[in-house]
């Protein structure tokens, strides 16, 4: 089985926090029909944006299923999760308010960036107010998303200035 981000937008499907759980549900059933499921699904204040981080055994079904739904679908790619094991994702209900995405240079493999979040993630202790939670890294090194529990942006931006990592984009998730 392999791990999809999928970047989409559910801002024609939904416009309350209710009507993303109530599709949230509808969506897991449809997947679990086709022997896929959802780990999580972050989306931004605005709805505008809408991160889809599905384990099935192929992508095409990932996104035929979310295209069923009406969901435009923008990026599609397999990822791999770093920071906690998949189980752990799965069954948390740990608050994350903040997504940080960064286009990883072009020159850095799996091996080297791994080895760098190793060495700099204990610099998180010098910005106690924000608790990392976990990554998401594009297989093909292109991008990774970093997901955040924090007071509000400029303390994410501390935060990754601390592990000394760059940023792309902030988007506040509802």
């Amino acid at each position: 089985m392999g791990l999809y981000l999928v970047e989409s937008s559910i801002k024609n499907i939904a416009s309350s926090k209710e009507e993303v759980q109530q599709k949230t549900k509808a969506l897991q059933e449809k997947l679990s029909e086709r022997e896929a499921s959802l780990v999580e699904l972050q989306v931004s204040k605005d709805f505008s944006r809408s991160f889809f981080i599905v384990e099935a055994k192929e992508q095409g079904v990932v996104t035929e299923i979310l295209r069923a739904f009406g969901l435009p679908i923008q990026l599609v790619k397999e990822v791999r999760l770093v920071g906690k094991a998949l189980d752990e994702v799965k069954n948390s209900h740990e608050v994350i308010n903040y997504l940080v995405e960064w286009n990883i240079p072009e020159n850095i493999t799996m091996e080297q960036y791994l080895e760098r979040k190793k060495k700099n993630s204990v610099h998180y202790q010098e910005v106690p107010e924000v608790s990392f939670s976990r990554t998401y890294v594009c297989e093909d090194m292109t991008k990774c998303l970093c997901f955040y529990d924090a007071p509000d942006e400029e303390a994410v931006k501390r935060a990754r200035q601390a592990v000394q990592t760059p940023i792309d984009s902030i988007t506040e998730i509802l």
